[in-house]
């Protein structure tokens, strides 16, 4: 296991990388978007963030566990670039499910760890349904070498109907994410900065031995209680200018939290 989940309650600042190009509102030069990327990757570790993940939320409509190889070449290139400029641990997700295009991104990239859907059961997303794919994944990362990147895996996943599993608790869910071998869950809100249910995210940590991650809705009003049960903070729209998941990073919105979760952890 990679210590940045393991020495502290991690925060995790997201980078939503600029549209790749062959997407459908793609513009400019890829040296822009990278460039965009890196400015944005020193912004969080000059406000004291513990890491940062890439995604391509950008890239829409997305396509359904699988993305072209510009993708993959492009996500490898920005990963590789917010790396190297911040030296801290770095995630990639690559939308939608395309799980085994962003453990070939973090092992060109150098990077610690993905973020997984699907990972068990099966959930209809905007994309379509999105299947279990916890075997496939593993057995990838295996065969690429690349068992020290973590595959840390959302459970109950936002933006998503979940009526096939409706069955299933989260918690259950979480179990089988555990006997599958993630190396971490995470719980979000229903939708893109909105909260996770605290007693939820209680539940779960009580009920597995892995990392417990909030995906979703952290902001200094309520980072005291999340930080109390979680073990990492994944944050996005929070850190954007008024804290909107399309705006670029704003380095005092992320200077204050920080401070304020220093005083906490």
């Amino acid at each position: 296991m990679s210590n940045f989940l393991k020495d502290k309650k991690t925060i995790i600042g997201m980078i939503h990388v600029e549209p790749l190009p062959g997407t459908p509102k793609h513009h400019g030069q890829m040296l822009d978007i990278i460039t965009r990327a890196k400015v944005e990757a020193v912004m969080y570790k000059e406000a004291g963030v513990d890491a940062i993940a890439i995604e391509n939320m950008h890239d829409i409509p997305y396509l359904n566990k699988q993305v072209g190889p510009e993708i993959t070449a492009a996500m490898a290139v920005v990963g590789y670039e917010v790396k190297n400029a911040t030296g801290l641990p770095c995630g990639v997700q690559v939308l939608a499910g395309a799980n085994k295009e962003a453990l070939a991104v973090a092992l060109a990239a150098g990077l610690d760890f993905i973020r997984a859907e699907g990972f068990v059961f099966g959930h209809v997303a905007d994309e379509g349904y999105i299947d279990a794919n916890a075997g496939e994944t593993l057995r990838y990362r295996r065969q690429i070498g690349a068992e020290h990147i973590l595959v840390l895996t959302d459970i109950k996943k936002k933006h998503s109907a979940h009526a096939v599993t409706a069955d299933v608790d989260i918690i259950e869910t979480a179990h089988a994410a555990e006997f599958f071998l993630s190396d971490g869950v995470i719980v979000t809100g229903v939708a893109t900065g909105q909260e996770a249910s605290l007693e939820e995210l209680q539940a779960v940590k009580a009920a597995v031995k892995i990392p417990v991650l909030v995906g979703s809705g952290v902001t200094t009003d309520n980072v005291d209680r999340y930080l109390a049960v979680a073990d990492a903070l994944i944050i996005g729209s929070y850190f954007k200018v008024n804290g909107h998941w399309t705006q670029t990073v704003d380095f005092e919105r992320v200077k204050g939290f920080m401070e304020q979760v220093n005083k906490l952890r």
